[in-house]
């Protein structure tokens, strides 16, 4: 008789936390709902608009960008 789903899905979860690991629930937005485009395009409008704004800031995110190098 197969192992049912249950046990099974316990038995990989046991596995994982063996394995150092922990499980963690994360809540992301739900890409559809409502709004959420008109949303995702209002927040890139302002990102885009203060990127104008600032000449400095690309610099800035460069500079940034070259810190993370060789991390893992």
């Amino acid at each position: 008789m197969p192992t049912p789903v249950s046990h099974r899905v316990q038995k990989r979860r046991d596995a994982l936390r063996a394995a150092g690991l922990r499980p963690v629930q994360i809540w992301v937005p739900d890409t559809r709902h409502p709004g959420f485009a008109d949303e995702c395009r209002r927040q890139a409008l302002l990102i885009a608009e203060s990127d104008r704004a600032d000449a400095a800031l690309g610099d800035f995110m460069d500079a940034a960008l070259v810190d993370v190098d060789g991390w893992e």
